[in-house]
């Protein structure tokens, strides 16, 4: 049995289809019972910054896919471990190894930390920035052609969840996985531009993109966001402290396929993008 932990989110939901398509049991840690899931899933509830409402989801799993940034991690793992867990994927991120005093690479790093001393077999992700980001922009391409993001110049080789996802399985399902830390991109570092006008194309549109001023940036994200990430964003994409234009072949190597592209990504999502 696997527990996959966001499991509606937009790596949980492409993880518990691998699983499920695979025929392996598939426990997905929801906020709703009634959550949209694929035949074979099972539903379950719990709070992950609270372990000890965990017991039932935890109960006979064999692996854990589990997210970062929670309260307890190592009280959650811990929790795991005695409920008889042999082996867990953290999703982590590009940053966690980077400077301890930004609020990001901190939390990543600290998950990650309570991973490497869990006891439990371990796989750490480490993606770029994922292609379903773009979903962000859904209000503006619903409300005109102009698409406005900050970081204008900052070139990303973004990453699909579906290959996120398909790493994940593989660590889950396979040996050999146990000790390693994966870092995995997509095939191409792409400007917001370049993303906007791969969008333009699927989606048939005149679309335009125009980078926000770094003030206006700011003063958005401080409206959506605490300030101490505000601040994360800014190191890593205007004071250059994070590069995640590197194209590296991770994916393809893991599971004997290409990477997907970002029009890979758009064209498998013009629903949602409408």
């Amino acid at each position: 049995m696997y527990l996959v932990t966001g499991a509606t989110g937009n790596i949980g939901a492409e993880l518990v289809s691998a699983l499920t398509d695979a025929g392996a049991p598939v426990r997905a840690l929801t906020r709703s019972d009634r959550a949209s899931l694929p035949p074979g899933a099972e539903a379950v509830s719990g709070d992950l910054n609270r372990p000890e409402t965990l017991e039932d989801a935890l109960h006979g799993v064999h692996g854990l896919f589990l997210l970062p940034g929670y309260q307890d991690m190592p009280g959650l793992l811990a929790r795991a471990a005695k409920a008889g867990v042999e082996r867990v994927v953290l999703l982590s991120g590009s940053s966690a190894d980077g400077d301890q005093s930004n609020a990001i690479t901190r939390y990543m790093s600290a998950s990650e930390a309570a991973v490497y001393g869990s006891g439990l077999a371990w796989t750490v992700l480490r993606p770029s920035a994922f292609m379903s980001n773009a979903l962000r922009w859904l209000p503006q391409l619903r409300a005109g052609d102009l698409v406005r993001a900050p970081f204008a110049g900052v070139r990303a080789a973004v990453v699909d969840p579906l290959d996120i996802a398909a790493v994940a399985a593989l660590a889950l399902r396979s040996p050999g996985h146990a000790g390693r830390t994966y870092r995995l991109t997509g095939p191409e570092a792409l400007l917001p531009a370049d993303q906007v006008a791969v969008l333009a194309e699927v989606l048939g549109r005149p679309l335009r993109f125009e980078g926000q001023p770094d003030d206006e940036a700011r003063a958005e994200l401080e409206a959506s966001m605490p300030g101490e990430y505000v601040d994360a964003f800014f190191s890593f994409y205007v004071d250059g402290t994070l590069d995640e234009s590197p194209v590296l072949p991770t994916v393809s190597e893991l599971t004997g396929r290409p990477a997907g592209t970002f029009r890979d990504w758009a064209a498998a999502h013009v629903t949602a993008l409408t």
